[in-house]
């Protein structure tokens, strides 16, 4: 039996969260096309006859603004210990920009464990863009294994998979089979609104919003939760409720959906919405809103 930690790193809307979503064959982590989606690291597990792989997706690196910011780079870097490889995704249809990835190139440089990057979206780049890419990360990192996927179109991904196994310790399994996440299923219900508000809000809204699990109950075959979307301003509270509660409607029943699916039950969501100004740089309520150091 081949097990061990395989943390997934990189900058921004790099395609962290698809991997994992992909390789785990459940939503671990939430999807949108904005930067910064994931706020937490994260581990989804992976089991098949002869392996457990417990993948941890980690927040894009970024340049902290507030509070908020230092905790997702503190969670990124700390996924860096006790683990037994790393991969670095990379966006293969951007540019190498020495500034910015020096950040990454700085927390690997010491690691002492296997290394993979893996170019992702390789089905929307060109073969000059990945050819530059290998060559500026070849030089980075000269031990490490360079492989191109898609995690979208899912090619490759089993390629990274086995590449993966041929280099962890026999061992035993950390989770039993039925769990899939590290997190619980509260987290995973917030994240799941959260995503809808990213995907259905204007960009002054998301990365203003925390979503809070008040309650759950379960009756029978069905379970009720309340919810709580917090954000920063009345201004954003106005466009999250939307006109006659509109768009407050819309982000309810495409998360209850997806609730459904994690649950595999019948789901009543209620949703409210409170004003916290400057929640983001407060201590008390970025731990009261599972931003908190363990």
């Amino acid at each position: 039996m081949k097990s061990g930690f395989i943390s997934i790193i990189g900058k921004t809307n790099a395609g962290k969260s698809t991997l994992i979503n992909l390789i785990t064959k459940n939503k671990i982590s939430i999807c949108t096309p904005k930067p910064q989606t994931t706020r937490n690291s994260i581990q989804g597990i992976y089991n098949d006859e002869d392996s457990q792989i417990v993948f941890i997706d980690t927040p894009g690196f970024l340049s902290p603004h507030q509070k908020l910011d230092e905790y997702m780079n503190k969670q990124a870097f700390s996924s860096l210990n006790g683990i037994d490889g790393v991969i670095l995704l990379v966006d293969a249809g951007v540019s190498f920009n020495k500034e910015k990835d020096s950040v990454i190139q700085n927390n690997l440089k010491t690691l002492d464990v296997p290394l993979f990057v893996v170019f992702n979206k390789i089905d929307l780049t060109n073969i000059y863009l990945v050819n530059n890419l290998k060559k500026e990360y070849l030089e980075m990192f000269p031990n490490a294994q360079i492989i191109e996927i898609s995690a979208q179109k899912n090619v490759n991904v089993d390629v990274l998979l086995s590449k993966i196994k041929d280099i962890l310790p026999e061992g035993f399994k950390f989770y039993p089979d039925d769990i899939k996440s590290d997190h619980p299923v509260s987290f995973l219900i917030g994240e799941i609104i959260r995503e809808k508000i990213l995907l259905f809000t204007r960009d002054e809204v998301p990365h203003s919003c925390a979503v809070k699990v008040e309650k759950m109950v379960k009756n029978n075959n069905s379970i009720s939760i309340n919810a709580t979307i917090i954000c920063e301003r009345n201004s954003q509270k106005v466009i999250i409720i939307g006109k006659q509660g509109s768009m407050l409607k819309r982000i309810g029943i495409a998360a209850r959906k997806d609730i459904e699916k994690l649950l595999n039950k019948k789901v009543n969501l209620e949703t409210f919405v409170r004003v916290e100004e400057r929640w983001r740089n407060s201590d008390n309520y970025l731990k009261e809103f599972g931003y908190k150091d363990e």
